[in-house]
């Protein structure tokens, strides 16, 4: 059933679709970056209204489909504003948003790890809250959650064969269109499982070996 000149032949196209897989999670990963740490800092906030506001659209993103997000994006939001959004685009969104809400816990996490003495030093200092934030509490919150954000990481890059439902023409739609011109299945949906094992397994052992040296930076 499985025939080596085949694979070769397609291998090439799989290989260039894998960049662009690999492209869209980590954009989606820098946003999710980004928002999930205004998230937190909202979600913090002494202001009421913007905490429960930041945590009920925590909830909603958390809670719907990652798939109904993306078709939102793509398919609905052009016919309310008007304004189409190519399909790379709607997918780095759609996943970096969804993601951000998880990356917002992780923050939390890391924020509250922090000991309150930091909290205290930085006011007897007369330290203003940004000054506070920068150069005191986000320096000794982010290292411990390294390894968190890395496997998240790897989590959105297997999520990204969504993003063809979309017509983002990542591994899967790749693989889809091969199919649809060949009739054979076996080997295009064997080859996108076989990559994406591959860049998954060596990207978790480079995130335990980072959580590793961390863990020995830190002296555990």
């Amino acid at each position: 059933m499985w025939d080596w000149k085949y694979v070769f032949e397609i291998l090439p196209q799989l290989l260039s679709a894998l960049k662009m897989t690999v492209w869209v999670t980590l954009c989606a990963f820098v946003v999710a970056l980004i928002i999930g740490l205004l998230l937190a800092f909202a979600a913090r906030s002494k202001f009421k209204p913007l905490s429960l506001i930041t945590k009920g659209i925590i909830e909603f993103l958390r809670n719907t489909p990652l798939l109904v997000q993306v078709f939102f994006l793509y398919y609905s939001l052009p016919l309310l504003t008007g304004i189409s959004i190519p399909a790379f685009y709607a997918g780095v969104i759609g996943l970096g948003l969804h993601y951000s809400t998880y990356l917002s816990e992780v923050y939390r996490s890391g924020i509250e790890g922090v000991p309150k003495g930091q909290w205290e030093a930085a006011t007897a200092l007369n330290y203003t809250k940004s000054q506070t934030w920068r150069s005191i509490i986000l320096p000794q919150a982010v290292p411990p959650i390294i390894p968190v954000l890395g496997n998240y990481l790897i989590v959105m890059f297997k999520e990204t064969p969504i993003l063809c439902a979309i017509t983002l023409v990542e591994m899967m739609l790749t693989a889809k269109n091969i199919v649809s011109q060949s009739f054979r299945a076996f080997e295009p949906y064997t080859l996108v499982g076989i990559l994406f094992l591959i860049i998954s397994y060596i990207a978790s052992l480079l995130v335990q070996r980072l959580e590793k040296r961390l863990n020995l930076q830190r002296g555990k």
